[in-house]
């Protein structure tokens, strides 16, 4: 069961500082848990587990399609492996080698992808990744999650290190803001009801549930019933839930930190499309755009990723 924090707009501890204190107590309490990098020991935070539990990382260096093979070497031997790089690195760059050495052969792979989307920031368009979580979809019985706070990272991990197969977690590496109370609890496929609304419906995940949660407030001074729900599993999909908070709705929108296509946003129309529900929705998200370089709040402005435009799109389907 899940509380929001008192102040969901308070500041969070970093996501790495959840992953990698999540990760040692995990390992501590059981030498077959390993943690692989590469080469961002660093920049994610798991240097600290190279110096504590030296026997339990390996550092593959920039070898990151290696990593994943290794991983699920590891994973055939009966060890629980988890990888952290960039998620471009972590998903399109070594995507055979998860699909065919993970999935198809039926071996355990735990993958941190960081600092997806408009997170990646001065990094550019080489290591940003709008793709993901439709790359990682594609596999079959693949889970796909996208953390909306530390708190939920922490609780994904530990889920994760219970579960056989391809999981996939993607969130921005520095501070955060605090969506939910100190041990809150999830599940795999259920989405979380933030705040009821009659009018409006704002389905979002990762870090912009924050910009969903500003967007609801704004709607509301405008007189509107906005509800919020934090969809961070992508798949499998609450199509339950969905189904039923879209009833009665006057306006439907996704917001994600990634391409329309193929994510939250595609996932949420399939299940619209093929339950035959006719309701004014759309996709906010990236399309047809490569990465930029920048500080992530001008990106994320530049993109069109914030709070004011999804009070902007819900305004425009109202309008029709």
């Amino acid at each position: 069961m899940f509380k929001l924090a008192k102040d969901c707009r308070s500041a969070g501890k970093p996501y790495r500082d959840a992953v990698v204190d999540t990760l040692l107590d995990l390992m501590k309490t059981n030498d077959r848990v390993l943690c692989f990098d590469a080469d961002l020991g660093g920049a994610s935070g798991t240097l600290k587990i190279q110096k504590e539990l030296p026997e339990q990382f390996v550092e593959v260096g920039i070898a990151e399609q290696n990593m994943m093979g290794m991983a699920a070497g590891m994973s055939s031997e009966g060890y629980i492996p988890f990888c952290h790089t960039f998620g471009p690195f972590a998903t399109r760059r070594c995507f055979d080698q998860i699909y065919l050495s993970g999935g198809y052969a039926h071996n355990t792979i735990n993958i941190w992808g960081s600092d997806p989307g408009f997170t990646a920031g001065a990094n550019g368009g080489t290591h940003t990744t709008w793709e993901d979580m439709a790359l990682m979809r594609m596999i079959p019985g693949s889970i796909i999650t996208d953390a909306a706070d530390p708190v939920q990272m922490e609780w994904i991990i530990r889920t994760f290190a219970t579960l056989e197969g391809v999981h996939y977690v993607r969130s921005g590496r520095k501070a955060s803001y605090s969506i939910y109370e100190s041990g809150s609890t999830f599940e795999l496929g259920r989405g979380n009801v933030l705040q009821k609304g009659s009018d409006v419906l704002i389905i979002s995940a990762g870090q912009l549930v924050k910009d969903a949660l500003d967007a609801a407030e704004e709607l509301e001074k405008q007189g509107l019933s906005v509800e919020v729900i934090d969809m961070f599993c992508i798949k499998p999909l609450d199509k339950e839930l969905v189904l039923s908070e879209v009833a009665g709705k006057r306006a439907v929108v996704t917001f994600e930190n990634h391409s329309v296509n193929g994510g939250l946003g595609s996932s949420v129309a399939e299940t619209l499309v093929e339950a035959q529900v006719c309701v004014p929705f759309k996709r906010i998200g990236v399309n047809e755009q490569f990465g930029q370089v920048g500080t992530a709040d001008w990106l994320q402005k530049e993109f069109g990723l914030c709070a004011s435009d999804v009070v902007k799109t819900v305004n425009a389907l109202l309008a029709r």
